[in-house]
């Protein structure tokens, strides 16, 4: 019975086996995949960040939406904090919520406006990390348009404060941390990006945005690269829509639903994630869009993605 198969396929044309092979190997890939991905989903435990890379965590844009909901996550994890933001009032509102619920962890606040005058902030940062291991580096300042605009309706001094607050403020903070992780040849600095400038090809009319965020994956994707081996692993996280103040502003999004997390949902879903991929979605509804985006054309998706731009924008280019 063997020897009849052996010869049957012996005696099929030479293309139809290259074609049968390709088939099961493409398909033996795609198993893998998935297999890979229900993993490091749902079963893969997380790592302990506090013995792992050391008891501190340094956020960005620390008292709203992703912010927040890192920072109460990270003191729930047994990390101590140093908390980045420009307003001081909402600074000592969010530290001292976080205090009540972890009693344990230490607070330390910097009061930071990345749109204005770079250096002295980051000095103030370079200060609050001096003696203490921050093990963990959330960058998650980041603003976007008020509302859809063209690039040439879009004001100067606005597209100017998204290149400065998002590109320079990332570049500078890492750049202020990194050597202390080096020293200590341990570390975990999280990116995080968009799914504006990798899930989707183009994002019409939040083009400025979208661009400064593509440059967070690439700075990520090359850091990952250049300090694994020295024990800092670098991580550009990828979400989509969650339900913020920046989203309902731009896209109208006032509450959470399956595909659309609230903050603390995004959050959670990012923790576990930490210390393993160069890049990834954590949230794994988001991981699903971002499959099946990847089977679209890539003209169907600009189109779909300039209609909604115009959509928000309330009316045509003239």
């Amino acid at each position: 019975m063997a020897s009849a198969c052996i010869n049957h396929l012996a005696a099929q044309p030479l293309w139809i086996l290259l074609v049968s092979s390709l088939g099961f190997l493409s398909f033996l890939n795609l198993s893998l995949s998935f297999l890979n991905w229900v993993y490091a989903t749902f079963l893969r435990p997380p790592k302990n960040l506090r013995e792992k890379y050391g008891s501190w965590a340094l956020i960005t844009g620390a008292t709203d939406g992703i912010g927040k909901a890192f920072a109460y996550q990270l003191a729930q994890k047994g990390l101590n904090l140093i908390l980045v933001s420009r307003n001081p009032s909402e600074l000592k509102n969010v530290s001292n919520e976080i205090q009540v619920e972890s009693p344990d962890s230490k607070i330390k606040t910097v009061v930071f406006d990345f749109s204005r005058e770079m250096q002295s902030g980051i000095q103030l940062i370079e200060e609050a990390i001096k003696g203490v291991d921050v093990g963990v580096l959330i960058n998650n300042v980041g603003i976007t348009y008020p509302q859809a605009r063209f690039f040439h309706e879009v004001d100067e001094q606005v597209w100017m404060d998204i290149v400065r607050v998002n590109l320079e403020g990332t570049s500078r903070v890492t750049k202020a941390v990194l050597p202390r992780m080096l020293g200590r040849k341990r570390g975990a600095i999280v990116n995080i990006g968009s799914g504006a400038a990798i899930v989707v090809p183009s994002h019409p009319l939040f083009t400025i945005y979208a661009a400064t965020k593509a440059y967070i994956d690439q700075l990520s994707r090359s850091l990952y690269v250049e300090y694994k081996s020295c024990g800092i692993d670098v991580q550009c996280q990828v979400p989509l829509y969650v339900a913020t103040k920046m989203t309902s502003k731009v896209a109208s999004i006032e509450r959470s639903s399956l595909f659309i997390p609230s903050a603390e949902g995004y959050a959670k879903a990012a923790i576990h994630k930490i210390g393993f991929e160069g890049r990834c979605t954590p949230y794994w509804p988001h991981s699903i869009q971002w499959f099946f985006c990847h089977l679209l054309p890539h003209s169907l998706l600009d189109s779909w993605r300039l209609s909604i731009g115009i959509r928000r924008r309330g009316n045509i280019i003239t």
